[in-house]
């Protein structure tokens, strides 16, 4: 069980109050920020000893709440109500019930039993903030939401998240226009931002092909995302390659999904995809559950952790770092990004998020401009502020032809528990793991000073991890944004297994294609089999 360091709880006599249930009290509580005592927005959790879940409602008429219920599988379940900065209600039985507040990812979470009566109760909560990431220039967003654009204020305000991007073009049936899509909940929306309070804004205007069947024939491709768009495209797809250029003309960013859907690797050479989902859909709060998803797809040289149910948590996150690490190697420099697919999922909107550093203060532009430049790291938990010889994430260091090339990875990683790992990766393997320094920082949470210095024997592209080290085992990371460094006349070149791995891939969806797509989009598999050929041919 975790609970906030100097959290206020308090417990005080109401009058008696008709709750409309006999066998009920009413319990009235207020979430306050513990350092300036003012109400803030958050996430409310109310379970029952038996284990039934309840819903709080917002105790002022000025006041909302979004109540979530998702459940996935038995264990993965997820229950809240997102509440903005009033008081809030919710009726509860006698006996234990187990209240839960949590604010976005800069709180130390509050966890804490309640032994109900007959009487009334009045809880103070009080949240401890142990970092403030934009007082450091750092500002959140999730890139893949399901939420409704009536909702997002509420939502943003109580996951303290800058930047929400929803998806109100949404087609899963191949050949038809996002305007037309079977989910497309298009309202109007107008290509500018809607201004929530001067840090936390939405973008409406955003598209997903999630392709599900072809012509009457049900055959999964995938999922891309087009991001920041200014109008609706009037393009189907398969064939990919005119999206991608709408996108560019419309200045959106692409966005692949999964890197295990069939389609995704193909996408990548194609489309030239800008960011790369490293904390993506299936990585939630409650209980990991796709274990057998994509299972027949992972190599085995990526020797990926596996049990009796399939992937573990960490073994489906590692496929998807592996999959990036491969991707980079062969020269494709997607930013790393975060989404959630709340809505869909049981998952609390930016549970995955990516902070993205703006120096000269926030702004809906600057921050994507800030995500496609890769000035970012993407998070469930811990925050990760690192830099390669001064230079921030997504920089390129060019140097000269010589010898080896020395730099140093400096920076901090700071986490609300203890930090298991740090770990520095060049070309996709681990080369350096600075020890957890894990000092307390007096505010509930703990930091290390992140230094490694590193000998390049040729261009390279270096990044860095971190997870922590939690009472529950759940897995909890940080992945730094590339720095690439250019060594005239020693290029980047992927290992052999890799870039087998991806040729694989490309030949056994022109077989799983061949009688489904039209000629058009089978070329456009040739054309990334081609390209993943001649890569190959390059090594030496």
């Amino acid at each position: 069980m975790r609970v906030a360091c100097c959290l206020a709880l308090t417990w005080m006599l109401m009058p008696t109050i008709t709750t409309g249930e006999d066998d009920t009290v009413l319990l009235r509580g207020e979430v306050v920020d513990a350092d300036t005592t003012e109400s803030v927005p958050a996430r409310v959790y109310v379970r029952t000893a038996d284990g039934r879940w309840l819903f709080a409602r917002s105790a002022s008429p000025a006041g909302t709440a979004i109540v979530y219920q998702k459940q996935r599988q038995r264990g993965s379940v997820e229950m809240h109500t997102t509440l903005s900065a009033h008081p809030f209600e919710v009726e509860v039985p006698p006996g234990r019930c187990t209240i839960t507040v949590e604010r976005g990812k800069e709180y130390v979470p509050f966890e804490r039993a309640v032994e109900v009566g007959r009487e009334p109760i009045r809880l103070k909560i009080a949240l401890k903030r142990w970092i403030d990431m934009a007082s450091l220039g750092w500002y959140s967003g999730d890139t893949h939401v399901h939420r409704t654009i009536e909702e997002l204020p509420n939502l943003l305000l109580a996951e303290d998240l800058n930047v929400g991007l929803p998806l109100p073009y949404w087609v899963t049936t191949a050949s038809t226009a996002p305007g037309q899509g079977d989910k497309t909940t298009d309202d109007g929306v107008r290509p500018e931002p809607i201004v929530v309070d001067p840090t936390h804004v939405i973008y409406p205007v955003n598209t997903e092909y999630e392709i599900f069947s072809v012509g009457p024939k049900q055959h999964t491709l995938g999922a891309v995302f087009i991001l920041g768009h200014k109008t609706p495209f009037r393009q189907g797809v398969p064939p990919v390659r005119p999206v991608a250029e709408e996108a560019r003309r419309q200045g959106g960013l692409l966005d692949l999904d999964k890197h295990s859907w069939p389609w995704s690797l193909m996408l990548v050479p194609v489309m030239r995809v800008d960011l790369f989902e490293l904390a993506n859909n299936h990585v939630w709060r409650t209980e990991f559950g796709f274990r057998e998803w994509t299972l027949d797809t992972a190599p085995a040289y990526m020797s990926l952790e596996r049990d009796e149910r399939g992937f573990t948590e960490w073994g489906w996150i590692d496929f998807g770092c592996q999959s990036y690490y491969a991707l980079l190697n062969c020269g494709f420099r997607m930013r790393p990004t975060a989404g959630t697919a709340s809505g869909v999922h049981p998952v609390p909107l930016g549970f995955g998020r990516v902070y993205v550093q703006l120096p000269g203060g926030f702004s809906y532009e600057r921050w994507m401009q800030g995500l496609g430049a890769g000035r970012s790291f993407v998070t469930t938990g811990p925050m990760l502020m690192v830099e390669v010889d001064g230079q921030p994430p997504g920089s390129v260091i060019r140097a000269d032809q010589g010898g080896k090339r020395s730099c140093r990875v400096t920076g901090t990683a700071q986490s609300v528990q203890p930090l298991r790992s740090i770990e520095i990766v060049v070309n996709g393997r681990v080369v350096a793991r600075p020890a957890p320094a894990n000092k307390q920082t007096g505010r509930g949470g703990y930091t290390t000073p992140v230094t490694a210095d590193i000998e390049l024997d040729g261009s390279s592209w270096i990044a860095v991890r971190v997870l922590e080290d939690r009472p529950d085992r759940r897995i909890r990371f940080a992945h730094s944004s590339p720095v690439h460094v250019e060594i005239s006349g020693k290029p980047l070149r992927p290992r052999r297994e890799e870039v087998d791995y991806l040729i694989r891939r490309m030949e056994e969806e022109l077989e799983r294609n061949r009688d489904v797509l039209r000629p058009e989009a089978l070329e456009e598999y040739r054309q990334a089999l081609q390209t993943y050929q001649e890569i190959a041919r390059e090594i030496p």
